[in-house]
């Protein structure tokens, strides 16, 4: 059985009660960056019981998904066969929505858009449904333009045409419809052509289109690993399997190709087409991954690090007798967004929700170390009365701290991790403070692919490796062996700031980046940079 048929099971078994039917909504995931998808299509997806989506669809989108959303994979990829039939899709989609569910049908580009979109969306209008249509960025419009190939230009296009090239063109009644979009319109956009393409061409010249006429193909439109062939009609096919593009490709044709030379901007981004590693927790990789995507680089996500609750009995009740101290304890040390994160999970489970918030900590002095970190302490409802910046945070708040030392016996909660570091309750305690470091959560190794991850560096597939704590530089230490290790020392560094930049330092690795401030944009930013300038 199936992991979606699995879901589907335990879905008809649990029979929720039904006080309505659901709702379908149809959205558009885009053309395959995600960050092109709208604001509408991230909110259905994080409202979803249940998520059908298509292998086109960016997995990364599926983040937006709440934790308990079963989510199911109904697509194909080029002209592989689909995992589901039409039909399945069509009744599985009317079973969730009759049983109460908000059902999201997650789609590539815009739905409507030889989507299909419209024929299930009419299923469900005839089955007396709820359904909602929220459109998409098409790969039309946008794979193009990331290729600085804008489909009207009012000197040289005032119309365009998208067309599937997924019919035989050699049937007459298309071979009738091709000749004349020929000569019909200024610019020609065809999806799903790659297969047919020199049998398109044919009849788009048969027709008596030049061929001179500029044409170009975009491969994986608005990723990384975009690619660009550039052409006369002509010579398309042949420049196109030259150059090894394949589907899913937009194919263009048209005097606005002329325009790519001076418009493109997504090819000649500092990272564009390098792939990078992205150490971080699964959790807390979407910032460090999207800042990547956003100067043209490829994330390559390979956790190094998780973090979970604390669930021996002994640990549950050193927090819980933390948490039961806070009337008598004067400060609180954060020391890393998780901190906060688990924190505020136990002060809720303990005093309730109306713990987390400003009023759970009255009275307490809180203390951050790093901007971010404040950021998420303001986001859970806690005050912050001082920040510590710079590229050794804790560092520096030990000495801001210490310019006025804590009264004698004042007591001072620093919650962390099982590793955590212990500058700053040794400098405090030095200081006639009274500490308490307590374990709010584990960090650990996950399971990692070591395998894959040698033949990666091996192969020369990494071009840069990102560490965002020291965790992450022993984990991945770990995983190598002395061939790998060499590889690794071959690839750009960049460390998110001093401590772990130490770490790195003392395992045998030289960071080549270590920004102005521990930020993940920041060093982005700057490992962006130094690659520009390498």
């Amino acid at each position: 059985m199936r992991a979606d048929e699995k879901f589907s099971s335990h879905w008809r078994k649990r029979r929720l009660p039904v006080s309505r039917l659901g709702r379908v909504v149809l959205v558009g995931a885009g053309p395959g960056d995600p960050d092109l998808i709208t604001l509408r299509g991230a909110k259905m997806l994080a409202k979803a019981d249940v998520i059908f989506y298509d292998e086109l669809a960016t997995n990364e989108l599926l983040d937006h998904a709440k934790d308990r959303a079963v989510l199911i994979n109904v697509g194909k990829r080029g002209h592989d066969e689909p995992t589901r039939t039409q039909d399945e899709i069509n009744s599985l989609l009317l079973e969730h929505a009759r049983q109460g569910r908000t059902v999201v049908r997650l789609k590539g580009g815009d739905p409507l858009v030889f989507g299909r979109g419209g024929e299930e969306m009419s299923l469900c209008a005839a089955a007396g449904i709820p359904f909602e249509i929220v459109p998409g960025v098409t790969s039309a419009v946008a794979a193009l333009a990331y290729a600085g190939i804008p489909v009207t230009d009012r000197r040289h296009s005032a119309s365009f045409a998208v067309v599937t090239g997924h019919k035989d063109p050699s049937r007459v009644s298309e071979q009738t419809r091709w000749r004349a979009l020929g000569q019909s319109v200024d610019t020609l956009v065809i999806l799903m052509g790659m297969r047919n393409l020199p049998r398109l061409v044919g009849e788009l010249l048969a027709g008596g289109k030049s061929p001179e006429t500029p044409a170009a193909a975009v491969m994986n439109g608005t990723l990384p690993e975009q690619r660009t062939c550039v052409s006369t009609l002509g010579e398309l096919a042949a420049v196109a399997e030259r150059e090894g593009i394949s589907a899913p490709a937009v194919v263009v044709v048209g005097d606005v190709v002329g325009l790519r030379d001076g418009l493109s901007w997504w090819e000649r981004q500092p990272l564009f087409g390098r792939n990078v590693l992205v150490t971080r927790a699964s959790q807390q990789s979407a910032e460090l991954a999207a800042a990547l995507r956003s100067v043209g680089a490829a994330p390559v996500l390979e956790p190094m690090i998780e973090f979970s609750e604390i669930e021996d009995p002994v640990g549950q009740a050193k927090i819980a007798s933390a948490i039961a101290m806070l009337d008598q304890t004067q400060s609180i040390v954060f020391t890393s967004s998780n901190a906060v994160r688990f924190f505020a999970r136990a002060l809720e489970s303990i005093r309730g929700e109306g713990g987390v918030s400003a009023s759970g900590l009255a009275g307490i002095h809180t203390f951050c170390v790093g901007e971010r970190t404040a950021q998420v302490a303001l986001a859970a409802g806690f005050p912050v009365h001082v920040v510590a910046t710079g590229r050794s945070d804790a560092e520096a708040l030990l000495g801001q701290l210490l310019q006025s030392p804590p009264a004698g016996g004042e007591r001072v909660l620093i919650p962390g991790s099982q590793i955590a570091r212990t500058l700053i309750a040794d400098g405090l305690r030095a200081a006639g403070a009274q500490v308490d470091c307590v374990t709010f959560y584990e960090n650990r190794r996950p399971d990692i692919d070591v395998a894959g991850l040698r033949g990666r560096l091996m192969r020369g597939e990494l071009h840069a490796l990102t560490f965002t704590s020291p965790s992450t530089v022993d984990h991945f230490v770990e995983c190598l062996d002395d061939e790998s290790r060499e590889a690794a020392g071959q690839c750009m560094i960049a460390a998110i700031g001093r401590t772990t930049a130490r770490q790195l330092e003392s395992v045998g690795f030289r960071p080549d980046v270590v920004p102005s401030r521990p930020d993940v944009s920041v060093m982005v930013e700057e490992l962006a940079a130094a690659v520009k300038g390498d």
